[in-house]
């Protein structure tokens, strides 16, 4: 960490030139609080949402229900509301008619690789301060449990009355204290890893020299992470449903946990209690296999193009569930991915127009479809390419369940920004200034405005190998700098040649790496 606040440092002063002197205009953000990320200060914006809240709440009674659907590695190329769809042999009806109906995010941004993510929109934090910098693997010795010093979203909208569910894939942890269940969340029906993770124990065409070799498995039953469908609750017992025993098994498995969430709905929509369910899909995630219900459903008929297909049918059904329970206009919904397609695993992979995938922190493994509707209250045929991360949806959450930011731990430093106004106002702008893009613990880049700036790179050694066979790289003489209106593939970098803010950006580096000289990184033994 000492090394990249350095490198940030002397970048500034390489950078410095007259243009530097107009950061604080070009740089419209404002901190409210040490230890929160600074936000664009809109007054008039805020308060007419909050009028907004307030009118709907009367009308309801009770607080906004709130439903994430989240997509394992869907590219942003991948729904047809994005450029592909049945263009790409994977039609995707519901995510298209629900971001005409709602409003499309074209620069909407999450961590490069699945934990990273997971852990930053559950707790508003980057992965590097609290330590979820990759899954847990077998092997790891934690020095800490994560969760201990952390607050998570689940926690906060639990305290405030709400009804907390996670449903699908997990991927932050499964030893008791970091399930879903031990974190704050009320009940947990899924799976703790990825479905990879769950398949290739039961896939001797993929997987020969384990599968068919005895001796192997016996080694991997020791090791590899739990396979069964697990059903938990805050403070009681967690039982083993069923166990996947057949790649058949694992391809059922989006649409057993679709029928349970669907099924809670039915029951939640009853009460007069707000819920926040947290739905997360095992697909479309490498390796994918056929629903043997739904066999070929996709055009392409390829498995990666027809777990889209399936996908795009469940949200879909959660979404008619949500409707025919009499409590869509009180809802509101994002859909979204957790981060780019993974390409090493093509063609079991999505589609993205951008350069990288999965594993980088170039465009195409971060920007990420994301679709906010909420039925009456998103004003319809919406699109917008301000910049939102996926960590504001944590912001967005607590003030929709009216959760103050003082209930949060002063030593802990916080990376949301509440985007509520730019949501759900219909002229509504973002609040955030800037994007920080992280490998690891390495800083690697940053979006402001249409800039992005790259201070390391990882580079593949062969086509579409950006996790396997790539490298990091430090830049060289200068950052890379590129302007994403004009080259949104980050192939010609502009920043001395036709770029007015390379000192600015380098400066926000500077100030962002700052902070974690008050506010260390937590080191978990990852």
């Amino acid at each position: 960490m000492k090394k990249t606040i350095i490198i940030i440092a002397a970048l500034y002063i390489f950078c410095a030139c007259p243009y530097a002197l107009n950061a604080q205009s070009f740089d419209k953000s404002v901190k409210t609080k040490e230890n929160f990320e600074g936000s664009i200060p809109h007054p008039e914006q805020e308060q007419e949402v909050s009028k907004k809240l307030l009118e709907l709440e009367k009308k309801t009674k009770k607080k906004p229900n709130i439903v994430w659907l989240i997509v394992d590695d869907m590219g942003y190329g991948d729904p047809g509301c994005y450029g592909g769809g049945a263009a790409i042999g994977a039609a995707t009806p519901n995510m298209d008619k629900l971001a005409a109906e709602g409003l499309k995010l074209t620069s909407c941004y999450s961590q490069q690789t699945c934990t990273s993510t997971r852990s930053a929109i559950r707790t508003g934090r980057l992965p590097v301060r609290t330590g979820l910098i990759r899954p847990i693997l077998a092997g790891d010795i934690l020095t800490q449990n994560p969760w201990d010093t952390e607050t998570s979203i689940a926690t906060l909208l639990g305290k405030a009355g709400y009804y907390t569910l996670l449903t699908g894939k997990w991927h932050i942890g499964e030893a008791v204290g970091m399930r879903p269940h031990d974190v704050g969340y009320d009940e947990f029906m899924g799976y703790y890893p990825a479905q990879k993770e769950i398949s290739q124990g039961v896939d001797p065409r993929r997987y020969p020299d384990l599968v068919l070799n005895p001796e192997r498995m016996a080694d991997f039953e020791g090791i590899g992470p739990d396979d069964h469908l697990q059903h938990g609750f805050k403070g009681g017992k967690t039982e083993k449903v069923s166990q996947v025993k057949s790649i058949d098994d694992m391809g059922r498995a989006d649409q057993v946990l679709t029928d349970f969430t669907i099924s809670r709905i039915k029951e939640l929509a009853k009460s007069d209690q707000p819920f926040f369910i947290d739905h997360n899909f095992m697909k479309v995630h490498a390796d994918n296999h056929d629903n043997p219900d739904y066999p070929g459903l996709s055009a392409a008929k390829y498995a990666y193009k027809n777990a889209v297909a399936e996908v795009d049918m469940h949200i879909g059904n959660i979404v008619k569930a949500l409707d025919e329970a009499g409590v869509l206009e009180n809802t509101f919904i994002f859909i979204t991915s957790d981060n780019g397609p993974q390409m090493d695993s093509w063609p079991d992979g999505g589609y993205t127009p951008f350069r990288g995938a999965k594993g980088t922190t170039f465009e195409g493994g971060v920007r990420i479809p994301g679709i906010a509707y909420w039925k009456g209250m998103i004003a319809p045929g919406r699109q917008s390419d301000d910049i939102f991360d996926l960590m504001d949806l944590f912001g967005t959450n607590l003030r929709l369940a009216g959760i103050t930011t003082d209930v949060l731990p002063k030593n802990n430093y916080y990376d949301f920004i509440d985007q509520s106004s730019f949501l759900f106002l219909e002229d509504g702008t973002t609040n955030r200034e800037a994007v920080y893009f992280w490998w690891g613990k390495e800083l690697m880049a940053i979006r402001m405005k249409e800039y992005k700036q790259h201070i390391k790179v990882i580079i593949p050694q062969d086509t579409h190998m950006w996790i396997d066979y790539s490298t990091v790289q430090d830049v060289g003489l200068a950052p890379w700098m590129f302007n994403l209106y004009i080259d949104p593939k980050e192939e010609m970098p502009v920043g001395h040649r036709r770029s007015a803010w390379l000192a600015t950006l380098g400066a926000k580096l500077k100030t962002h790496a700052a902070t974690f000289k008050k506010y260390p990184p937590k080191q978990i033994g990852l």
